[in-house]
């Protein structure tokens, strides 16, 4: 990588670690419902085609049902080892390819794109969300849609200051928040240790940043990108506007300003 990034190469890391237990930690996780919910939101906002662009794909847990929904699909992701699993789930029903979202290149036209599931929060600085919102725009169709996002505060001082178990098929994977709610506050920046009890190999830890809503409609604007719908999440479904005590995700939709 030729510039240096505040988060430097430490996702490709984390999620490389994370890779081989990716999937077994988020057996519980309802891609199939979620994904739905944001094409009905994409939907509504008047997208006009089936391209999709899924950018931090990671192991394809979003990019199947879009397939399975009649959409052509490329993904790319940071880490290499993530692909691979893709690889392994899609064969060459969608293209893949790994990529930096910060440097994300001009690879088509997409009536949608999309970051779900928090990849966003691990850029660690203003400029890498512009950088990666700018790889977006210039990837977008004339009338397409940049979907994505955003944990809220909630979801540190919980998820990010918690413990999650799950026994695994050889042992059980752990996730250890390493916050305190009381210290969460606007743009904190988290840490969470996870490992797999079986195997000191597939440690990770995972470095996040809130962004508040300011500071992201700042960075699309300097991106040329506008943003249309804002929508909470609780529990899986999404409500017009965001209460970041309340719902545990901020998830924009965007189109060229």
């Amino acid at each position: 990588m030729e510039k240096q990034w505040t988060a430097g190469e430490s996702v490709k890391e984390t999620y490389d670690s994370w890779a081989p237990v990716y999937d077994e930690f988020n057996q519980g996780y309802m891609f199939e419902r979620w994904t739905g919910k944001l094409v009905e939101k994409a939907e509504e906002a008047g997208v006009g085609g089936k391209r999709l662009l899924d950018v931090a794909c990671g192991t394809g847990m979003s990019s199947l049902p879009m397939l399975e929904r009649g959409w052509t699909v490329t993904g790319c992701d940071i880490s290499p080892r993530m692909l691979d699993i893709a690889l392994e789930k899609i064969g060459d029903r969608a293209t893949l390819f790994e990529a930096d979202m910060r440097e994300l290149p001009d690879v088509g036209e997409f009536d949608l794109i999309w970051a779900i599931n928090d990849p966003l929060n691990y850029l660690l600085d203003i400029e890498e969300l512009e950088a990666s919102f700018e790889g977006m725009r210039r990837n977008l169709a004339a009338d397409g849609i940049v979907l994505f996002d955003i944990n809220t505060l909630v979801t540190y001082r919980t998820f990010f200051s918690n413990e999650v178990v799950v026994e695994g098929a050889e042992g059980r994977l752990v996730w250890q928040g390493q916050l305190s709610p009381a210290d969460v506050s606007t743009g904190t920046f988290a840490e969470a240790r996870f490992e797999a009890e079986s195997d000191s190999a597939l440690t990770a830890v995972h470095r996040q940043r809130h962004f508040t809503e300011a500071e992201v409609l700042a960075a699309l604007d300097a991106a040329g990108l506008q943003r249309v719908a804002f929508f909470g999440e609780k529990e899986g479904y999404l409500t017009p506007g965001v209460d970041e005590d309340f719902h545990t995700k901020a998830v924009y939709l965007c189109r060229h300003g």
